[in-house]
């Protein structure tokens, strides 16, 4: 048995593209448009992992979508927590728990799936403005 991939249903199929591909920097690894289910599935996966890959389904009719705290969270490891976060944040991206402690982060993407970012090796020391951050929503 191996591991597959991890899929999340989401509803604006652009939006969800540009906080993976373009914020998360996930490669798409392949884009499927399945005209009998009226649905699209992209398989995305981080640069040098593709055999841990998410797959984004996005559902063509209209329908509302849950939380999903059930679902848990995403959980990638990044070189450097500090400047990540600082990209993304850059970027727009809010970043509901801030890396405090030099080691763990929390973001969303637009359908509210909780993502972890966590520092790869040891804790980096703390610094400002992470340091004093106060944590905003929850994830």
């Amino acid at each position: 048995m191996r591991y597959l991939h991890t899929m999340i249903r989401v509803g604006d199929l652009d939006a969800s593209l540009d906080f993976f591909c373009n914020k998360l920097e996930l490669q798409n690894d392949g884009r499927f448009d399945i005209q009998e289910g009226r649905f699209t599935l992209v398989f995305l996966s981080a640069p040098g992992s593709p055999d841990a890959q998410i797959e984004l389904t996005h559902n063509w009719d209209p329908e509302e979508l849950d939380e999903g705290r059930n679902f848990g969270h995403l959980a990638f490891e990044v070189e450097d927590i500090y400047a990540t976060c600082r990209r993304l944040a850059d970027a727009g991206v809010t970043i509901n728990r801030p890396p405090r402690d030099g080691h763990m982060a929390f973001i969303r993407s637009p359908d509210n799936v909780s993502i972890e970012l966590l520092q790869k090796g040891k804790a980096l020391a703390p610094a400002e403005p992470w340091a004093s951050m106060e944590s905003v929503g929850h994830w």
